[in-house]
């Protein structure tokens, strides 16, 4: 009754902890690592930075609307007479009058008046007075009264030719849009990439464990079957301290795997973007597939070569090819349309009145340049030759990449090699120790040939599970080369 007990608190006791534990396949913690991974987040905001950049060159085919307006006070008004000329108007009868006392005319008009019955002394001065207020009024209608002023100008501008620089800068920001959409791709493949090998990296370090604790067995019942036989008399103390030695051996082989398992899990859930000390299981971690699907990554075309690299060298070219363009735009003709609305107050287009006036105005502006001591020149050369560095590294890069594809379908085809012949020794291996274990016990074998068949099996099975793992990094390795490594 109590062994029941025991049992189920027992069985409760790790319910939880089963529950706990997650399965997660290759795929599972593929998608993980891509909704988590942080650079891939970043790389996704520089697509939203790219596509703005492109809507703002766009704009640059609009017609573009401009205000502006102020306000001025002066010490002293526009004046439209000169001060001799407002002098001469304000004294316009006293001139009159003293020119024609000087005058015969004068004196022959005064003895008209005097003839008339009117007296010249008081008529003359009175016109002058007269005729000095029509003068003031004269000055003082040519008052512009400008010292305080509010002016202002709505403009439109519309650009016909600018020299190729908008249609260059637009396919610019295309171009941006493309490099960033390409960075995309090529951090996913990094990503991938990086998740494959961590996930391999655990399945192989979890084999390797079990490896080490079935290594660790066979060890230990050597140990008693070797102290058994010093009990009788048939082996040696330094039989058993050979043993031993193993023994120690392979404890500390299953510790370094068990710690090389643990922090190999922690990349795991890093990179999968989950706690470090989450508790899951791997779905290869029980049993291993080798057969790996190569029917794309087996064409020795370049059809396939579609490396995130080379997208961005040949957008790189590209650029080159606009900046070109972009640098010779400011040395040719700029053709635009403008037009606007002038206003300001006093209205200078009525006679300075004291209301808000203004006038509307269109034209065309033309700039040509015609002389900048070969600066055009140079700054042209200068983006050809950036171009043909461009294309250079383009160049450069294939034959690299062409290279690598090569070297990755060697380690694939020299990977399948490796495990067929790791099969085979494994064969060997497990024959060589039966033979030793049945010598061993019928007494024609001592227990160093025994240790050195499970060693050999050890080696045997450890290089089974090294190939295993280089077929599934090798066929993943191509494949990045290649450009076709994708999530699904």
């Amino acid at each position: 009754m109590k062994k029941i007990l025991f049992f189920l608190c027992l069985l409760l006791g790790a319910t939880p902890r089963i529950q706990a534990q997650r399965v997660l396949s290759l795929d599972s913690c593929r998608q993980m690592a891509l909704k988590g991974n942080k650079q891939l987040a970043a790389t996704r905001l520089g697509q939203d930075l790219a596509l703005d950049v492109k809507k703002a060159a766009r704009t640059k085919y609009l017609p573009k609307v401009e205000a502006l307006g102020g306000y001025s006070y002066m010490s002293k008004e526009v004046s439209i007479l000169s001060d001799e000329q407002k002098s001469a108007l304000s004294n316009l009868g006293s001139n009159a009058v003293n020119g024609m006392s000087a005058s015969p005319i004068g004196a022959q008009l005064a003895q008209i008046l005097s003839g008339l019955g009117m007296n010249p002394t008081q008529l003359l001065p009175a016109a002058a007075a007269s005729l000095n207020q029509t003068g003031a009024g004269i000055v003082d209608a040519f008052r512009t009264d400008t010292r305080s002023m509010w002016a202002g100008t709505v403009q439109v501008r519309q650009p016909l030719y600018m020299g190729g620089a908008i249609r260059a800068a637009n396919r610019m920001a295309e171009i941006g849009q493309t490099i960033a959409d390409t960075r995309i791709a090529q951090q996913t493949q990094e990503t991938i990439y990086d998740i494959d090998k961590a996930y391999w990296l655990v399945v192989s370090l979890r084999q390797k464990q079990r490896l080490a604790e079935s290594y660790r067995e066979l060890v230990g019942h050597l140990d008693e079957d070797v102290y058994k036989m010093i009990g009788e008399g048939v082996a040696t103390r330094a039989d058993g301290l050979k043993v031993d030695v193993r023994v120690n051996e392979a404890d500390m082989k299953i510790t370094e795997v068990e710690n090389g398992l643990a922090l190999s899990r922690m990349l795991l859930c890093q990179l999968c973007g989950m706690p470090v000390d989450t508790e899951f299981t791997l779905e290869d971690e029980a049993e291993m597939t080798t057969d790996v699907n190569l029917t794309a990554t087996d064409d020795n075309s370049r059809k396939y070569v579609t490396r995130p690299e080379l997208q961005l060298l040949e957008n790189a070219v590209e650029l080159g090819r606009q900046s070109e363009k972009l640098a010779m735009a400011p040395y040719l003709p700029h053709v635009g349309l403008v037009g606007g609305y002038t206003f300001s107050n006093p209205n200078v287009f009525n006679s300075f009145e004291k209301k808000v006036g203004g006038v509307w105005n269109v034209g065309v502006m033309v700039h040509v340049p015609v002389w900048n001591w070969m600066e055009g020149k140079f700054k042209v050369r200068a983006a050809r030759t950036a171009t043909a560095v461009a294309r250079m590294t383009l160049e450069d890069a294939r034959e690299k990449i062409d290279l690598q594809v090569a070297q990755s379908r060697f380690k694939v085809t020299e990977a399948r090699k490796k495990l067929a012949r790791a099969r085979k020794d494994i064969e060997s291996a497990e024959e060589n120790l039966r033979c030793a274990n049945a010598g061993f016990h019928e007494g024609v074998m001592d227990a160093t040939t025994v240790m050195q068949a499970q060693t050999a099996w050890q080696q045997a099975q450890s290089q089974k599970i090294d190939a295993e793992i280089e077929v599934k990094m090798a066929d993943v390795a191509l494949r990045k080369a290649l450009g076709i490594l994708t999530a699904d």
